[in-house]
Order: C-alpha cells, then structure tokens, then sequence
C-alpha cells in the first residue's frame, strides 16, 4: 500500500518539476517580451480591473464623505428608480436605434470601400485613395461637430440642399427627425477609412493562386469576389460583427452631448448621455453606476449570445 501510494505521488512531483522546468526555460527565452507586456498588463489593472470596485455603489445610497464602505446599502433600489423612470423607454428606444442604424449603415460601408479598393489596379491612386479617406479619422470629435453644426445651421450647405429638394422645417441641427441621420452619416465619413484598415489586411492575406485558377476557370471578377474574396474575409468580418454587437448599448456620449439639446432630446437622448446628466452634472454617483451597470450587463449579455451563435452555425467565435 505504501508503494503504491507513493508511486502516483512521484510522479505528480516529476509532472510539476517538468512544468517548473518548462516554465523556466520559456522564461529564459521570452523574458524581453515579457517585460515588455508588464506596462500593458499594469494598465489594464490599474485602470479595468482595480475601478471595478466601483460598482457596489450601484447598491449603495453613495456619499462622498462616507465613501463605498460606509454609505448606505439600498439593494436594487437605484435599478427599480431607472426601470420605473419617466426616461427609460425613451433612452432604450433611441440607443437602440441609433445602434442598429449605425450596424446597418457604418458596418458594411468599410467592408465595401475595402473591396473596391483591392479592385483598383493603379498603386499610386489607391495609396492617395486610402490616405485621403483615413484623414477624417484624425479630426477632434468637436471639430467634426462644429463642421457639422456650422453646415446644418439655419442658411447652412446642407439645410439649403435640403430646402432645394423641397424640405420646408428649417435649421437641420435643430430638429429631432434628424439627429439620428447626422450623427451616423458624420460617424460613416470619419471612420470609413479607418475600420477598413483590417478588412484591407485582411484581403491583402488572401492566397493569389486562388485568384489566377478562378480567371482558368472562366470566373469573371464578381464571381472571384463572391466565392474567394467574401469567403477568405468571412471569419474577420464574424469576429468584428460579434465585437460590434457587444457594444449594442454604447453610443459615445462625447459626440451626443455635442450635438444634441432640448429640442432634440426626443431622438437624441441615449443611456451615455443621461448617465452624464445625471451622474456628473447632478452628482448622483450611485443613480448613475447603477445604469452603467445594467448598460454593461446587457452588452455582455448580447456578446455572449451572438459568439454562441456564430459559434453553432460557423467555425468562428470569439472563445
């Protein structure tokens, strides 16, 4: 019995020993890059994980003064407030739509503008092509805003287009059934060029061999894009959709509190926005975590559902 004991026991210590062993020389070999991922991962602590802390004043009547351990624990109270508020469907309703506008719309467009470039035989064209289209991205939020606002403004180049092609409601900027249009018709112009950036790299790996038996074929260039180039981007554009579809619920409050005000509340207003409004204008801490939170559960929620998915119906998954 003692034998037998202390057999599986060596080995158990030869497997670890071997382990440590392997540990070591990697070590040895890779120290650089590992040194090299300290800052990174210190960030990352410092920064994500470290601040996590901060959601149990999502539970908590939050008071500066007392801070996170000693205020006072309201339990879903902050939740049920948000959930019975006048505002709630409101917020869902436009950050929803303005999301899948923005799916619908700014997705796709860089994946097209990706194709067409890589069908442009002229080296020189195409350079100037793809630097032209990344400037925009390179422009202050404000900026482009400004731009905007100065465009749409009553007598502006776009709400005197728009008047030409019989609109009658004046200044663009200020009206409601608008917001939505502007704000992800300026999204697209600044960030065509630079979300195609991985679907070009993406196509630049495909193998040209496929391409040259495809022309001994016979196949024609429309049908060299829909059965090799589609198919040989196919898994990037799954992972970026299932990345895209994480973030349903985030619409970035900078460029929405730019853009918006009183009168276009009604379609402008998104959970970032009012998150802002409430947590740092009005100083309710708590109020505000608390949507912050249900905002970021629901976001992994729709993460890990559309991964699933893809999952069970292709090869391609983020895990």
């Amino acid at each position: 019995m003692t034998n037998s004991s202390a057999a599986p026991a060596t080995e158990k210590q030869r497997e670890r020993a071997m382990k440590m062993k392997l540990i070591k020389r990697d070590w040895r070999i890779n120290k650089a890059v590992y040194l090299m991922a300290l800052p990174v991962l210190a960030y990352f602590i410092i920064f994500n994980y470290i601040p996590m802390g901060g959601i149990l004043m999502a539970f908590q009547d939050y008071s500066i003064k007392k801070g996170i351990l000693g205020s006072q624990w309201v339990g879903l109270l902050n939740f049920t407030n948000f959930f019975k508020s006048i505002y709630f469907g409101r917020l869902i309703r436009n950050t929803l739509l303005i999301s899948f506008y923005g799916l619908l719309f700014s997705f796709p467009f860089p994946i097209i503008f990706a194709l067409c470039l890589n069908e442009v035989r002229n080296k020189h064209f195409k350079k100037v092509t793809q630097t032209i289209s990344y400037l925009p991205y390179f422009i202050s939020v404000v900026v482009v805003v400004a731009i905007l606002q100065d465009f749409c403004k009553a007598g502006g180049v776009l709400t005197n287009l728009a008047k030409a092609l019989g609109d009658t409601g004046g200044a663009l900027i200020a009206r409601p059934e608008w917001f939505r249009t502007l704000y992800i018709g300026s999204n697209m112009w600044q960030h065509l060029g630079y979300n195609s950036i991985i679907f070009i790299s993406a196509l630049a790996s495909i193998d040209q061999e496929l391409y040259e038996a495809a022309v001994i074929d016979g196949a024609g260039r429309w049908k060299q894009t829909l059965y090799i180039t589609l198919p040989g981007i196919s898994s990037t554009i799954v992972v970026l959709l299932i990345l895209r579809l994480g973030q349903i619920m985030n619409v970035g409050y900078e460029k929405t509190i730019l853009m918006y005000g009183p009168a276009t509340y009604e379609t402008a207003d998104v959970i970032a926005s009012y998150v802002y409004r409430v947590g740092l204008v009005d100083a309710n801490y708590s109020y505000s975590t608390a949507i912050n939170l249900f905002n970021s559960v629901i976001n992994f929620l729709v993460l890990f559902v559309s991964n699933l998915v893809s999952r069970k119906l292709s090869e391609t998954s983020l895990w």
